[in-house]
């Protein structure tokens, strides 16, 4: 997972740092091509494996094909919306591997598992939307400063949901009043009522 989070950054370093140049259409369709035939072998890969192991596979051939899609189209059409639909497709991609993989467990710790990747997305998705809420231009710095301000709010309150959601299913592995008191935390953690 770290090391994905710092792919990930890493790609949005390059990302930032190509986007004042735009492609070529020879380029775009070059870079495209091979999105493609990346896609194939990887999924070839994935032919050899079974199981589980086998999904996991696919589903993280599918993302990067994805991924580097949005990102393509992002260096080819740079503004804040195709920048924003490259972090989504991460964050979308991170999540739909890190569901495959609970599949290797069962009973609440898969259910915890689940939690915590639809937390991380969530987590991702809303760092998204505040990114794209500082990179718009805006004719106003207040009322900039504003919008940024709310989308922070307004992810800060997405993750902690999300967050408490994660930490109260740890909580049903529990009974009685370890189960209450677990509870209890998790809700005065994430600042739920």
């Amino acid at each position: 997972m770290k090391f994905t989070r710092t792919l990930i950054a890493l790609s949005a370093a390059t990302l930032m740092a190509t986007s004042a140049m735009a492609m070529e259409p020879a380029e775009y369709k070059a870079a495209k091509d091979q999105i493609s035939a990346d896609y194939k072998a990887n999924k070839q890969k994935c032919d050899a494996l079974q199981g589980n192991a086998k999904d996991v596979c696919q589903k993280e051939a599918k993302g990067a094909e994805k991924v580097a899609k949005a990102e393509l189209e992002a260096r080819y059409k740079p503004s804040d919306k195709t920048a924003y639909k490259a972090r989504e497709a991460k964050a979308d991609a991170d999540y739909e591997v890190a569901k495959e993989k609970c599949d290797d467990l069962s009973g609440n710790a898969k259910d915890v598992c689940v939690k915590d990747a639809k937390a991380a997305h969530v987590s991702d998705k809303e760092n998204a939307k505040v990114a794209r809420a500082v990179a718009k231009p805006a004719d106003n710095t207040a009322a900039k400063q504003a919008d940024v301000a709310e989308a922070r709010k307004d992810a800060a309150a997405e993750k902690n949901e999300a967050n408490y959601k994660a930490a109260k299913e740890r909580c049903d592995a529990l009974s009685g009043d370890a189960k209450s008191k677990c509870v209890d935390d998790a809700k005065r953690m994430h600042g739920q009522s």
